[in-house]
């Protein structure tokens, strides 16, 4: 690889034989510049390395998409706790609602890619790009998935006082009082929504959808409606 004396010398020469010595000199200038940006990449890509070595170096941020006391909270405090003892810095589990999930997602999307904002993704995830039209956000093309930590079977609860105590039941029940039982959810596009919904449409029945930003357990308990 020519040294820069040489380019340099080159240089001069070129004012007295342009005929011969532009084109070498170019190409040896090129050569310089090519070989000096790959050692600039090289450098980076080192540096990025180590980085990753060390990290984390501060508090990891766990995003997650529902209210506090909710199953997602709860996994994601449970996940946080492991991964703090793991890791040897703080996991903050930072509960943000709203939207589906979509609020939590965008803050995600938004933040410096360098692994200090994580997102708890949920089933919703996935189906919100058909519920909402202008999402600010790909979920596809900007999140990159990292691991699997639950598997969750979704179930229907109701308080021990309402009439029905099986499947059955409250289906009868449900189809002679149409539009008079609640049907509380974490939000519109959460689990238990979509699966909610799913259930009115398979089995005929017509029940109230009352979307929650906080925990609808008090609710339920009180007994005005079911989950």
């Amino acid at each position: 690889m020519p040294n820069a004396d040489i380019v340099g010398l080159l240089n001069i020469m070129c004012l007295e034989r342009c005929s011969v010595w532009p084109s070498i000199a170019m190409k040896l200038r090129r050569r310089n510049l090519l070989h000096l940006a790959a050692g600039a990449a090289a450098a980076l890509a080192f540096l990025r390395f180590a980085s990753a070595l060390d990290y984390p170096t501060r508090p990891v941020h766990l995003v997650v998409p529902f209210f506090a006391g909710g199953l997602a909270d709860i996994l994601a405090r449970t996940t946080a706790e492991a991964l703090s003892k793991q890791l040897g810095q703080q996991v903050i589990v930072d509960d943000q609602p709203g939207a589906g999930g979509n609020l939590a997602t965008a803050m995600v999307v938004r933040a410096l890619p360098d692994g200090y904002t994580l997102l708890e993704a949920t089933s919703g995830n996935a189906w919100n790009a058909t519920l909402y039209d202008n999402l600010s956000f790909d979920f596809i093309r900007d999140i990159a998935p990292v691991a699997s930590i639950s598997t969750t079977p979704g179930v229907m609860v109701v308080t021990p006082s309402f009439p029905a105590q099986t499947v059955p039941e409250f289906m009868a029940y449900a189809k002679a009082n149409p539009g008079k039982i609640n049907m509380a959810s974490a939000g519109i596009g959460s689990l238990p929504h979509v699966a909610g919904e799913l259930f009115k449409f398979m089995t005929g029945i017509n029940l109230v959808h009352v979307p929650y930003r906080g925990s609808y357990l008090p609710d339920l308990l009180a007994g005005q409606g079911c989950k």
